[in-house]
């Protein structure tokens, strides 16, 4: 059996989604950048035994790119199945993270997948695949990120059953931080209470504040020998801000609650 990755529980998501797999309901996570979306997802696809078939979204991504396209090879034209097909031919778990990214058109393909039908309609090969039980579509998106561009259409979210993830409480963020990083507790601690810190802060103009994912970066640099501070540097404030001034600030944040300890 594979090795199920590290996912600690937070309020009920893993029961949300082994309950839409089952009943065939495709999912909508809704979470800011590096709150354990996609390894959430990695974690209940080894849960439920089905292979994972993840694509990273983008402004360039097309419809072509998702179901398949024709190719040329050796003087002959075959057709190759893009990671949605082959997701629905061998019944795996589809991820399709950021799914906001991608172009507009992109997503109308996923309609017909989302809905009762469950079908995967090939235009070029007037193929019509069809999803067996254990298939099932997960997307997600950063909410921080939506605007009049960048967003799903009413009638792509309301297809899906949705749930929504935060940053984790301090006390499950503690576990996460020191199982993935191996820190100590001593240092886990401070970064979870750094953490809570800094997500305080509304003066400053950051895209994003510090993610538990971040936390996990400096704790592996803090176990790995270097000091908390330079850690924390390397891995938190200069990965959230290119300001100067912004970035001598959080490092006042730093300095008052880890000190120079090592």
């Amino acid at each position: 059996m594979a090795t199920v990755p590290f996912y600690a529980k937070q309020a009920g998501e893993c029961d949300l989604f082994e309950h839409a797999w089952r009943k065939q309901l495709p999912l909508l996570i809704k979470g800011p950048t590096g709150c354990g979306k996609t390894r959430f997802v990695e974690h209940m696809a080894a849960q439920l035994g089905r292979p994972l078939v993840t694509v990273s979204c983008h402004d360039d991504l097309s419809a072509s790119d998702l179901v398949g396209r024709f190719l040329i090879g050796n003087g002959n034209t075959v057709w190759s199945d893009g990671p949605l097909a082959r997701a629905v031919r061998t019944g795996a778990i589809c991820y399709l993270d950021e799914v906001v990214e991608a172009r507009k058109d992109t997503t109308v393909v996923l309609h017909p997948l989302a809905d009762d039908r469950r079908v995967l309609p090939i235009e070029r090969t007037g193929e019509e695949l069809v999803a067996p039980p254990e298939f099932m579509l997960v997307i997600s998106y950063n909410p921080g990120y939506q605007n009049l561009l960048k967003g799903l259409k009413p009638s792509t979210r309301q297809r899906f059953v949705a749930l929504s993830m935060g940053y984790p409480t301090p006390e499950v963020e503690f576990t996460i931080v020191q199982a993935e990083s191996g820190v100590s507790p001593h240092h886990a601690e401070q970064l979870v209470r750094l953490a809570k810190s800094l997500r305080s802060l509304t003066e400053h103009d950051l895209e994003e504040t510090v993610s538990t994912r971040l936390l996990v970066s400096a704790g592996r640099l803090i176990a790995s020998g270097i000091s908390i501070q330079v850690a924390c540097h390397a891995a938190i404030i200069d990965a959230l801000t290119d300001d100067i001034v912004t970035a001598q600030a959080l490092g006042e944040v730093v300095r008052a609650l880890v000190g120079d300890a090592s």
